[in-house]
């Protein structure tokens, strides 16, 4: 199962995030919301946005595995996400944010999205 390597990486990196998130609360003694804080809202919504784009995106991985997508193409779908989710990921949490890593961290992300339902799609109408 290829998909499952992508899952069980995106899942430490989403522990990673969590983490991250909780250790600029405790620094800033925040506990619930952000309480104006920038580089905690920043952080959060870099955790927020990874468990919004994440497992949809995982999902599609796993169908279109599941109909017969070849190993390769899960592949480079897998590494795709990964590489989309730290670019997204580093590129949000900066204060001064350099938007090219937030715009190509989408870009990837919706690439996967798309071409994991059209690979579903074009399997399942063969």
């Amino acid at each position: 199962m290829t998909t499952a390597l992508y899952a069980a990486l995106l899942g430490l990196m989403f522990v990673a995030l969590s983490i991250n998130v909780i250790a600029k609360r405790r620094q800033l003694m925040v506990g619930l919301g952000s309480n104006g804080e920038t580089s905690l809202e920043r952080r959060i919504r870099v955790h927020a946005n990874f468990a919004e784009y994440v497992p949809f995106a995982l999902l599609l991985m796993f169908l279109a595995e599941h109909c017969g997508l070849a190993s390769i193409y899960l592949h480079i779908l897998g590494i795709a996400l990964l590489v989309g989710r730290l670019s997204h990921a580093y590129g949000v949490r900066q204060l001064k944010e350099p938007l090219k890593f937030r715009v190509f961290g989408m870009i990837l992300t919706f690439s996967v999205l798309i071409l994991s339902a059209v690979a579903i799609l074009l399997l399942q109408a063969l």
